[in-house]
C-alpha cells in the first residue's frame, strides 16, 4: 500500500500525519474543506497548516458530505485515514444538524461508496474520541466499578462538581478508562464519534476491509489552531494570555484531561496503518496521565512569562465531563506504542511555537455568549 487519502488532512492532526507519511514514501491525497473556524477566513494565504502540505500532496478542496468529492478522492487509494469532522464539544450541543451531517453523514457516505463502487481500499482508520466514554470509569466504595451518569445541573449549581455513583449517589474515585469501558457519551459530538467508529468497524468488516479505531485524548502541539474558540483548551488559554485577557477556569479548576502531544498521536496512527495486529481493533491514544485545568493555566502562564488573572469562577458547561484519562496498556502491548512526550516537554515545545505566531483576535467570549444564549453555560 502506497497511496493514501487523509480526510481533514490540512487540519492539525492530519497535516502532521501527512508529512510523516510522505517521508516514509507514501503518496498522500488530502480532502479538506479548509473550514474558516480552523484555518481563518483566507486559508490558502494565512493557514500555516495548509501551507505546510499543499505543494507536497494531491490536494482536493471539498467536503465529506458530497459524493462527488469522495469519488474523486477515493480513486486509486490503498488506504483512508478519516479525520474530517466537526470537533467542538460545546458547539455540538446546539449546532446539532451540522455535527450529524458532517460526522455521521460524511462517514456513511464514504462507506456507501466503498460498499457499492469499484475501488482498491484495503484499510480504513477512523479517528474516534475519548468523548465516547462520557464520564469514564470510576470506583465506588460500595459498588465497585461504575460509570456515572452525566452530572446534574442542580448539583453543579451548588458547586458540587464531583461524579456520583449511579446506584448510591456517593462520590466516586476516577480510574483510567480502558477500551472495554462503557460507551455513554454526554455530548452530541461524543455521540457522532461513537457512531463513526461503529459504522467503520461494522461495515468494513462486512466488506473485507481492515479497520482501526483510535480514541484520541486531548491532542495538542505546534500547529494547533489558535483561531478556533470552540475546542482546544491549550490554544484557547494561550490566545487569552497572549492577548492579555483573564482566564476563566470552569468549575473548581480540578477537572482533568489526558493531554497527548501531536507527534505521539501521529506515530500511533501510523502504527495502526502499518501493523496487521491493529486490524479490527480500537485503541486509546493518550499518555495515561491526568492533568488538571488549573495546572494547565499556570504552566502556560509560566512559559509565556506573562501573568494574567486566573479566575476560578464556578461556571460550568452542560455536557462537559469531569475527568477522563486513558489506560494505554492495550496499544502498548499490541502495537508497541510508547508516548515520548511528557506534558512539561510538550508544553515547552507548544509555547515556543506560539511565541513565533501572529496571535489572532480572541473570540472566546463570543463562543461563551453563544452557549449562554442556548442555556448551556451556567
Amino acid at each position: 500500500m502506497k497511496n493514501i487519502l487523509i480526510t481533514g488532512g490540512a487540519g492539525f492532526i492530519g497535516s502532521n500525519i501527512a508529512l510523516k507519511l510522505i517521508k516514509r514514501g507514501w503518496n498522500v491525497t488530502v480532502l479538506d474543506n479548509l473550514s474558516p473556524q480552523i484555518h481563518g477566513d483566507k486559508p490558502e494565504i494565512t493557514s500555516p497548516l495548509y501551507k505546510s502540505i499543499h505543494d507536497r500532496v494531491r490536494f482536493i478542496k471539498g467536503s465529506v458530505t458530497l459524493r462527488e468529492d469522495w469519488m474523486n478522492a477515493i480513486k486509486g487509494q490503498d488506504a483512508i485515514i478519516h479525520l474530517a469532522a466537526e470537533t467542538g464539544t460545546g458547539q455540538s450541543m446546539y449546532e446539532i444538524q451540522k455535527y450529524i451531517d458532517v460526522n455521521i453523514g460524511g462517514t456513511a457516505l464514504m462507506l456507501d461508496i466503498l460498499a457499492n463502487t469499484s475501488h482498491q481500499v484495503k484499510k480504513v482508520i477512523i479517528a474516534s474520541s475519548r468523548a465516547i466514554y462520557g464520564e469514564g470509569k470510576y470506583k465506588c466504595r460500595e459498588h465497585g466499578i461504575v460509570y456515572p451518569f452525566e452530572r446534574l445541573d442542580q448539583d453543579m449549581a451548588k458547586g458540587d462538581f464531583l461524579c456520583k455513583c449511579p446506584i448510591c449517589r456517593q462520590t466516586v474515585e476516577i480510574l483510567p478508562t480502558t477500551e472495554d469501558s462503557k460507551i455513554h457519551p454526554t455530548s452530541v459530538y461524543g455521540i457522532t464519534k461513537q457512531n463513526q467508529e461503529q459504522l467503520v468497524l461494522t461495515v468494513c468488516r462486512s466488506l473485507g476491509i481492515a479497520a482501526v479505531g483510535y480514541r484520541f485524548q486531548n491532542v495538542y502541539g505546534p500547529g494547533q489552531s489558535l483561531a478556533n474558540p470552540y475546542t482546544g483548551i491549550l490554544s484557547i488559554f494561550s490566545t487569552r494570555i497572549k492577548n492579555g485577557n483573564s482566564i476563566n477556569i470552569f468549575e473548581d479548576g480540578k477537572e482533568t484531561r489526558d493531554f497527548v502531544f501531536i507527534d505521539d498521536v501521529a506515530e500511533a496512527t501510523i502504527l495502526g496503518l502499518e501493523k496487521k495486529e491493529a486490524n479490527g481493533e480500537v485503541y486509546n491514544v493518550g499518555t495515561g496521565v491526568a492533568t488538571n485545568v488549573m495546572t494547565v493555566a499556570e504552566t502556560l502562564s509560566m512559559f509565556y512569562q506573562r501573568q494574567v488573572p486566573i479566575l476560578v469562577s464556578g461556571n460550568y458547561r452542560l455536557g462537559d465531563i469531569r475527568h477522563n484519562y486513558a489506560d494505554i496498556s492495550k496499544i502498548k502491548q499490541q502495537l508497541g506504542f510508547e508516548p515520548k512526550w511528557s506534558f512539561e516537554k510538550g508544553i515547552e515545545a507548544f509555547t515556543s511555537w506560539v511565541n513565533k505566531q501572529q496571535i489572532p483576535e480572541d473570540r472566546y467570549d463570543l463562543s461563551i455568549e453563544e452557549m449562554k444564549n442556548k442555556g448551556l453555560y451556567k
